[in-house]
């Protein structure tokens, strides 16, 4: 329920802070004093767009903030889900301001949510009715979900069930949709699936294979100076004119073998010294070798320089590189198999869609029978409500057909159906309610709906609209009534609604020579009594009409 709504500069209002309580609460005022506007702000905080006057003349920006607190588990874990932290007090701060560009900021408990997501979390928490709202009761479209609400967790189950079933008579209907063309459609992707799988095969792909023919096309490009180097470090080694490593080691040698003769403990350095002329001759032996090994066949680079220039033109064609062409060319076989393959499999498919409608078509018959259940409890329960509500002769029923066709929402189309007088046809609603008729019938669906609505706070803009009377009276119980089980704020301009408050709130447009503003304030029990004076008599204030308006509130208070 809303705890608190603070506005700042929006329309008429500078800043009003309002203290909501349970039950019905009642927000009065003369005409163009600014109601509207509480519900606009409530509207914008919960994710609506702000109209073209929203924010006050020559304010920067306006700002709204709505303080909810959450009774019921379920909606918290709701809100949990979009990763929206709950406090231990259970309460949520709604916080939304729109500056003169447009630009509009979104937060709940600090958290900057998007505009979608504040939509989102704030159906779980604030349901408002008005006349522009009425075209969803009229709307057959939404009968179907009113009628879901009502039936609770099994049929949730159900349609659960249903979505996994419909999942996976889609993805069996794409299979069969990707066999089932056209035989020329079929032999063009087999001549197109042969033709790409036998142009990979003739380039005899290996993986590795263009790095070592490219590791080769370097060495025998560069074979001649591979061969220059090479004899020159033999030679350096072996056969320098000035003298090679080979024989200044041997000198070296020759004097380090006299030094041990007169010194041994130099002989260690004579052994290494004998093995580092061993190693070069080694490494001079393995050089021989490998310029002996060194070829500038022609032949083989063109034939290198050909491979690899095929390899190009196939990764380019391909838009892959030789590893993707590999496993692309297994995708074809795979995809040509499944096509040549595919009569038995078609059968195999076929069979089964068979099997899974079959079994869609009982989950279906056990949501029409849980949809069945639940609109003979409305039907009854709406044409009760609207007999007390004035409506005595009004028939109610929820039509349910059959589509040829299913969804994950089953294979029914709900629509509600009134005939508001006797004598009359039923009829759909947007053919014969008037206004009136349309805000009981809106008030009935709500009080008969309210036990299955997880929604807390109730907000009914002018819902007393065509009514007055005796039927006002009865509408006024109803409000009551649902302020018994639901947070409900209430526009109205009849006495005996607002006699009915358990709260009532007087918003009163205040003017001096400078600006005019909106304020809005709580009353006590005695400027209740004065408002519901006004309500009933008008401008003009009597003794009379204080006295009437006293005895309408105890008796409204008797009733409660």
């Amino acid at each position: 329920m809303i705890e608190h709504l603070y506005i700042e500069n929006v329309a008429l209002i500078e800043k009003i802070n309002i203290e909501f309580n349970k039950g019905l609460n009642i927000l009065s005022g003369e005409t163009g004093a600014g109601k509207s506007i509480i519900i606009d702000s409530i509207a914008f905080a919960t994710g609506q767009r702000p109209g073209k006057d929203f924010i006050k003349k020559n304010a920067s920006k306006a700002i709204v903030e709505l303080l909810i607190f959450i009774e019921d588990d379920y909606v918290s874990d709701e809100i949990k889900k979009s990763g929206i932290e709950i406090d231990d007090d259970n309460c949520i701060l709604i916080s939304r301001s729109v500056n003169q560009s447009g630009k509009t900021s979104c937060k709940i408990n600090g958290k900057s949510v998007t505009v979608g997501m504040l939509k989102e979390i704030s159906s779980f928490l604030i349901d408002t009715h008005g006349q522009h709202e009425y075209q969803s009761l009229m709307n057959p479209l939404k009968h179907i979900v009113i009628v879901d609400g009502f039936c609770g967790e099994s049929l949730d189950n159900l349609k659960l069930k249903l979505s996994e079933k419909y999942k996976v008579y889609k993805s069996v209907l794409r299979k069969i949709q990707n066999i089932d063309g056209d035989e020329r459609e079929r032999k063009i992707k087999i001549e197109s699936y042969n033709s790409q799988i036998s142009e990979i095969d003739m380039a005899n792909l290996k993986e590795n294979e263009e790095e070592e023919l490219s590791e080769r096309k370097k060495i025998l490009n560069n074979s001649e100076k591979l061969k220059e180097h090479s004899d020159k470090i033999v030679s350096l080694l072996y056969r320098d004119e000035n003298g090679s490593v080979s024989d200044k080691i041997s000198s070296a040698l020759d004097c380090l073998f006299k030094i041990s003769v007169l010194d041994p403990a130099q002989k260690e350095i004579c052994s290494e010294l004998e093995g580092i002329s061993a190693d070069i001759e080694d490494i001079a032996e393995r050089i021989r070798d490998y310029a002996d090994s060194i070829d500038s066949n022609q032949n083989e680079l063109e034939e290198i320089e050909e491979r690899l220039d095929m390899l190009y033109r196939i990764k380019r064609k391909y838009n892959k590189d030789i590893k993707g062409i590999l496993c692309y060319r297994e995708e074809l076989e795979n995809k040509l198999n499944f096509i040549l393959n595919s009569e038995d499999e078609l059968l195999k498919l076929t069979e089964l869609k068979k099997s899974i409608e079959a079994e869609i078509r009982k989950i279906c018959d056990l949501i029409s029978a849980e949809r069945k259940k639940a609109s003979n409890k409305i039907q009854m329960g709406i044409e009760k409500t609207l007999k007390e509500l004035g409506m005595k002769n009004a028939k109610f029923k929820v039509d349910i057909s059959k589509k040829s066709e299913f969804t994950t929402n089953g294979r029914d189309k709900i629509e509600f159906l009134i005939s508001p007088n006797l004598g009359e046809d039923l009829k759909p609603l947007a053919k014969i309610a008037s206004g009136g008729e349309m805000s009981r019938v809106m008030l009935a669906m709500k009080v008969i709906l309210a036990d299955a609505d997880t929604v807390e706070t109730f907000i009914f803009d002018e819902i007393d609209t065509g009514v007055s009377g005796r039927t006002a009276q009865q509408v006024a119980q109803k409000l009551s009534d649902l302020g018994k089980k639901r947070q409900i704020l209430c526009i109205t301009h009849l006495p005996q609604i607002a006699a009915m408050g358990d709260s009532h709130f007087l918003i009163e447009k205040v003017s001096d020579s400078k600006s005019t503003t909106t304020t809005i304030c709580e009353l006590d029990y005695k400027k209740i009594i004065f408002e519901i004076a006004r309500l009933t008599g008008g401008v003009e204030i009597t003794e009379a009409t204080l006295k009437a308006a006293e005895e309408m509130k105890r008796l409204a208070l008797n009733l409660k």
